[in-house]
């Protein structure tokens, strides 16, 4: 078997990986394939993903469905007021050798050392516990009393925030909502669909999730990902949208009038490794234009910082994206 054959032999496999992972999400959620594509899309790019939806939409069933399908450790934390940074990341111990009696602090590790973590409604706890996620997310580590402990691999965050009601919410700040990869919107679903929520969740049947990637899986398709080939002129355009995205004399109209803050080159980085990861998701060796393209609003929604002109017409993220790239035209290769 030649070099081609064996790379297309080993992207069929994969392939499979990815439609069995894709079927067994489907055991559990009904609809949302746009929202499992991206959030496979962060999965297979190795980063976070924020979700956000109104109540009862099932993102949290959503993530303990990939969850399950994952033959990886999962946790999930319920964020609210009082959860402290010890609650997340883990404290010492005072424990008691029974042989000599000699007592010792022995660091206990808290839930965010597992493999899937789940911060549901992570915007209802203070910015002191949120700000306990950032190195774990960014670097992969825990520090705690001048130790620094790895996290295992893959480390995945998934959180859910409810974008409606904001009492007793704490918003995340700018510096966290750039550690997610993406921001995905979780919708109402269609008449078909929800008839079909409704007549599944009632019976007396349950569903059962298949485990069908372990952990070492996981990180050969992120390999993969990173292996896939983008083009130059891909890379000059995600470039440019990213950089037009920072108000300035030369910025698209739309970013000049409704933009306080653009995106910073974590942007591109994300627009990137999330077109690899489509392109993957769809059988291809290579990123193209319908890959930045599809993903540049999920990648930016959380990365712009809309002004109070924009709240005042009405305007949204999606139009700002919307307007940007249609500003910023692709090249020719």
């Amino acid at each position: 078997m030649n070099a081609d054959a064996a790379l297309h032999a080993e992207l069929d496999r994969e392939q499979s990986q990815i439609a069995a992972l894709r079927d067994a999400i489907g055991h559990a959620v009904v609809g949302q394939a746009g929202v499992v594509d991206q959030l496979l899309v962060g999965l297979l790019a190795g980063g976070h993903c924020l979700l956000e939806g109104v109540p009862g939409l099932g993102k949290t069933l959503l993530v303990r469905a990939l969850g399950q399908a994952l033959h990886l450790t999962f946790r999930r934390v319920q964020f609210t007021p009082d959860l402290m940074p010890s609650d997340l990341i883990g404290t010492e111990i005072l424990e008691e050798d029974h042989g000599t009696g000699k007592r010792v602090f022995q660091f206990q590790k808290g839930p965010v050392f597992t493999h899937l973590l789940l911060a549901d409604e992570l915007n209802r706890t203070p910015p002191k516990t949120q700000s306990a996620l950032l190195e774990a997310m960014q670097e992969g580590t825990v520090s705690y009393a001048g130790t620094t402990y790895e996290l295992p691999r893959p480390f995945f965050v998934l959180a859910t925030q409810n974008p409606i009601e904001q009492a007793g919410t704490y918003p995340l700040p700018e510096a966290q909502l750039d550690r997610f990869l993406l921001n995905i919107l979780v919708d109402y679903p269609s008449a078909d669909e929800e008839q079909r929520i409704i007549a599944e969740t009632t019976g007396a049947a349950r569903a059962t999730v298949p485990r069908v990637l372990d952990a070492d899986g996981v990180l050969s398709l992120q390999l993969r990902v990173r292996e896939l080939h983008i083009g130059e002129h891909l890379l000059r355009w995600i470039t440019r949208l990213v950089r037009a995205t920072r108000p300035g004399p030369d910025s698209p109209d739309a970013v000049r009038e409704f933009v306080q803050w653009g995106a910073g080159p974590r942007a591109g980085q994300a627009l990137v490794l999330c077109a690899k990861a489509r392109a993957l998701l769809h059988g291809r060796l290579a990123a193209t234009r319908e890959d930045v393209q599809a993903l540049a609003l999920p990648v930016l929604r959380h990365r712009l910082l809309l002004n109070y002109h924009a709240e005042a017409e009405g305007k949204r993220v999606a139009d700002v994206v919307a307007a940007l790239l249609q500003a910023v035209p692709c090249e020719a290769e």
